[in-house]
């Protein structure tokens, strides 16, 4: 078992994290957008066009925020639906001209906000920050899986 300091330590960074980058706001990103609002045109920019049900596992949303969610992005003219061809009953949420332009903008916000950060480390600090966040990330997906499958049993 990890020691209680350690743990600590990583909560509070966790915390810190949290409110460097901005997710405390509102708005974040220098967008109008909540970071539910953020994190969906992120990831359908990146992965393509998705279901609202893909998109609720994926950013862990249940179907209520996710259908407010998108129905206020579709609004405001950054996601547009299609009806999606292998199942009539669903439809696929893509990026419209304005969601490609937030996109480039949030992408841009972001390397900057990390270029920024990794000016003030060295090349071996710069990796060791990649693979500790990695392999933060990675375990603390393994461990909600894990507790999703306990919870089920």
């Amino acid at each position: 078992m990890a020691e209680l300091s350690l743990i600590d330590d990583i909560r509070s960074a966790s915390r810190l994290m949290v409110r460097e980058l901005g997710f405390m706001d509102a708005t974040v990103a220098e967008s109008n957008y909540p970071p539910s609002a953020v994190h969906t045109i992120l990831e359908i920019g990146i992965r393509g066009p998705l279901t609202s049900g893909e998109l609720g596992a994926f950013l862990h949303l249940e179907k209520s925020s996710v259908s407010r969610l998108v129905r206020k992005l579709v609004d405001c003219g950054e996601l547009r639906e299609t009806p999606d061809e292998s199942d009539a009953r669903s439809k696929l949420l893509s990026l419209t001209a304005k969601g490609r332009r937030t996109l480039e903008a949030l992408h841009a916000f972001g390397r900057q906000q990390v270029r920024g950060a990794l000016a003030a480390l060295s090349d071996a600090e710069r990796r060791t920050v990649r693979e500790g966040m990695m392999l933060y990330a990675r375990a603390l997906r393994q461990s909600r899986i894990g507790d999703e499958a306990e919870a089920a049993a």
